[in-house]
């Protein structure tokens, strides 16, 4: 499984000739669905959905049950919740979690899931829900206003995967980036941070 990182939460999953991308959103680049076979949506934030795109883009779209993505109505969106297993692009998905994680007394309060692809390739959107299933590659949000540092470092412990990459990080400057990178690096095992374009 080959797995390319584009900027924010936006990743490109490929598999025996299928193509899944998760969380295209506004700040990702177009080129990161070019090819795309299904998108996933983990919640219905600008960051993580470019509805505009999707409407063009004409392949099946997976999203939380409840999310609001009024744009996409004449796409065929397939709605997800938590605990059910499907497959996109020929990948074997199962969802988890169903939250958004709050900011501040609660809110935001939107659906989101986290998605445990293939076999082990775990994005949970925003929130840090632990899945149960076994994960192999954590995709760890380094930035949110959800979140802070000590807490993305705990989630990844729980979470126990052998490999994490960052997701989740458009908002930081570059001093914020190498100083997340280095924490990341310290704490958490099997880490490596990728930049917009690596792959892994």
């Amino acid at each position: 499984m080959r797995i390319t990182r584009f900027t924010h939460a936006c990743v490109r999953v490929e598999h025996e000739g299928g193509v899944l991308v998760v969380d295209p959103g506004t700040w990702s680049e177009p080129r990161a669905l070019v090819g795309a076979d299904a998108v996933m949506v983990t919640h219905e934030h600008t960051d993580h959905v470019d509805v505009l795109r999707l409407a063009g883009l004409g392949v099946p779209v997976y999203a939380p049950e409840g999310a609001r993505l009024p744009d996409l109505a004449p796409l065929p969106v397939t709605r997800v919740s938590a605990g059910q297993s499907f497959t996109a692009a020929g990948i074997a998905v199962t969802a988890h979690g169903g939250r958004h994680a709050p900011i501040h007394e609660g809110q935001p309060d939107c659906p989101n899931l986290g998605y445990v692809i293939g076999d082990g390739v775990y994005h949970p959107g925003d929130s840090l829900h632990v899945p149960d299933a076994p994960v192999h590659t954590l995709l760890v949000p380094a930035q949110g206003s959800w979140m802070r540092l000590g807490e993305a470092i705990r989630f990844a412990a729980a979470v126990g995967a052998d490999r994490a990459y960052p997701i989740h990080d458009a908002q930081l400057n570059e001093r914020g980036l190498a100083s997340v990178a280095g924490w990341f690096g310290e704490t958490i095992p099997g880490y490596r941070h990728l930049v917009p374009g690596d792959t892994a």
